[in-house]
């Protein structure tokens, strides 16, 4: 037994030596930093998903990162590189890219800068869909590998409804809304979309449809015409695309490369990733004017969220203490908040409304807004500062619903029964157990209404019109950017560079003189995640991504929400 307990101990000691070696030599291995050399070509290989707010990293913080690129990082990177003159040319590989048309504009937008300094812009498409190519048409010369297939046939939009399978399992939905554009929870109560839902996503589709086909048009050199008869063609094979000059040629990754090196006239390829090359930035002078980057993105939730899983989630509690961060720090010259959110709990908008007003108070605040930022993510930019939008950003819908689920006939299925004793004329209205009552329904229908009215008055303020013009623009509408600045909902169309232009006007910062954007949050490691309070499981994120977006945990919750109608996803 002695030996066996001694056994353990020095097992113990050797395991933990171990791992304080391995440490302190991925620690050295980390602060290699990579160098640039002259002449080098910039690789941007986009996969994945390019998210707003940094993902939480696994590994630790000395350690080279493998997360996603942010779109933060995007735009650092490709306007460092274009007045880098150590970079020569930039190649870009796009595969499976996850972003909404907004996101891809602001990239879209970065290339086109880059562009701009002279330097080369090459695409080499590899697998590609719509988001793929539309990001490749920014570049000079677009070319694909001779047995690929581009994956480009227009845009569609689709619904899921699931009234029927609930209507088997005995679940019944109870939703009462503001705005009859409002329809939330229409894939729990009905089989097909609303005459409502049908004009908005037809003007959804219109709107990027006609953008898209408006920059293969102009980056291809053809008519708006001839792309659309085009598209009607594919997908396409590789040679095919070449042939409808969607593609410039027909060549492997190796080839690609060659080519660059002859249009540099250069004997050897120096690449340099986009990993190395953020990594290898120097720092900015310290003098450099900081400006606040605070992220808000997901969905609008009361509380906290600071745990592993709490992407996707705007925690009134956590994103207040943002603002508040930013709006004490006197090194902060101006703040940028950018919103890609759809929405979500009415109380928690509420507040983190009434603290960005304090903080447009204290510092030169500019609204950008992204793929999103509808309902409750519109009624939280109400401060009445500028607001930027792409003009293919969702955003509007100023409405307000409520929903709660009935699970009686489920019960009754499984055999469960309840019992309810009350104090109390609406001690029961949110109950699972039994449906709204003609008077339950008035009562909410009271409430929601004394919401909505807040939401167009706060609207109105911000927006300096009367209330009656916003509610002629509201009753839960959906309006694509383009839209909503033609109706004065948003006041400039643009991306990161409009809303810096913005801000450096307000703090009165020579446009000459560089800035730096400080994000907030900063990145995040699992080590500090583990140690804070989740506010969402893993299965709560699986099951928003199975009903396209919708968050249980809003309807759960009973409360009175100002959120999207529905998820968007257009492919």
């Amino acid at each position: 037994m002695k030996k066996f307990l001694l056994g353990m101990v020095v097992g113990l000691v050797l395991a933990g030596m171990s791992l304080v070696i391995l440490v302190f030599a991925l620690a050295r291995l980390g602060d290699r930093h990579p160098t640039v050399a002259d002449g080098s070509t910039l690789v941007l290989r986009l996969e994945g998903p390019v998210p707003e707010q940094p993902p939480v990293d696994f590994l630790p913080p000395f350690w080279e990162s493998q997360s996603p690129l942010t779109v933060r990082d995007t735009w650092e990177i490709l306007h460092r590189a274009a007045e880098d003159k150590r970079i020569k040319a930039l190649v870009l590989a796009p595969q499976g890219v996850e972003a909404g048309w907004a996101r891809l504009q602001e990239i879209r937008d970065g290339l086109l800068a880059f562009r701009k300094s002279g330097k080369p812009v090459i695409a080499w498409l590899r697998n590609p869909g719509t988001r793929e190519y539309y990001l490749a048409t920014a570049a000079d010369r677009v070319y694909m590998a001779p047995e690929d297939v581009l994956d480009v046939k227009g845009l569609r939009a689709e619904l899921m409804f699931v009234r029927k399978t609930l209507d088997k399992l005995g679940v019944q939905m109870e939703v009462e809304h503001i705005g009859k554009y409002k329809d939330a929870a229409d894939m729990f109560t009905r089989t097909s979309m609303s005459e409502e839902t049908r004009e908005v996503l037809n003007a959804v589709l219109d709107q990027l449809y006609g953008r898209l086909v408006g920059v293969i048009a102009s980056s291809r050199k053809r008519s708006p015409d001839e792309v659309r008869a085009l598209i009607d063609q594919g997908p396409f094979l590789a040679p095919q695309a070449k042939a409808g000059g969607l593609v410039d040629d027909l060549l492997y990754e190796d080839q690609v490369f060659d080519e660059v090196m002859k249009r540099l006239g250069q004997k050897e390829i120096k690449k340099v990733s986009h990993r190395d090359y953020l990594r290898a930035l120097l720092p900015l002078p310290e003098k450099t004017r900081r400006i606040a980057y605070v992220v808000g993105q997901g969905t609008i939730l009361r509380g906290r969220a600071e745990g592993p899983g709490s992407d996707g989630v705007i925690a009134s509690e956590s994103f207040i203490k943002l603002l508040r961060q930013a709006g004490n720090d006197a090194g902060i010259k101006g703040v940028i908040v950018r919103i890609d959110s759809p929405g979500g709990d009415a109380i928690a908008s509420d507040d983190i409304l009434r603290e960005m007003k304090l903080l447009g108070k204290k510092k030169p605040l500019v609204i950008s807004m992204a793929d999103v930022a509808a309902s409750g993510g519109y009624y939280i930019s109400m401060t009445g500062d500028p607001i930027v939008a792409y003009p293919d950003t969702i955003t509007g819908s100023i409405g307000v619903i409520y929903g709660k689920i009935n699970l009686r006939g489920l019960y009754d299925k499984l055999g469960i029964q309840k019992e309810t004793l009350k104090r109390g004329r609406f001690a029961d209205i949110d109950s699972d157990y039994q449906p709204l009552s003609d008077a339950g329904r008035e009562k909410l229908r009271e409430s929601i209404g004394s919401v909505y009215r807040g939401f167009l008055v706060r609207v109105a303020e911000a927006r300096k019109r009367k209330p009656e013009e916003i509610d002629a623009l509201g009753q839960g509408r959906v309006w694509m950017g383009a839209q909503a600045r033609e109706r004065g909902l948003v006041d400039e169309l643009g991306g990161l560079d409009r809303a810096i232009a913005l801000v450096r006007a307000k703090a009165k910062i020579p446009a000459a003189e560089r800035i730096r954007l400080a994000p907030y949050p900063p990145k995040r490691w699992l080590i500090d995640m583990l140690l804070a309070r989740s506010a969402e499981s893993v299965i709560d994120a699986r099951l928003r991504e199975l009903l396209g977006g919708f968050d249980l945990r809003l309807w759960s919750r009973g409360g009175i929400l100002r959120v999207m109608p529905y998820s968007i996803t257009v492919n």
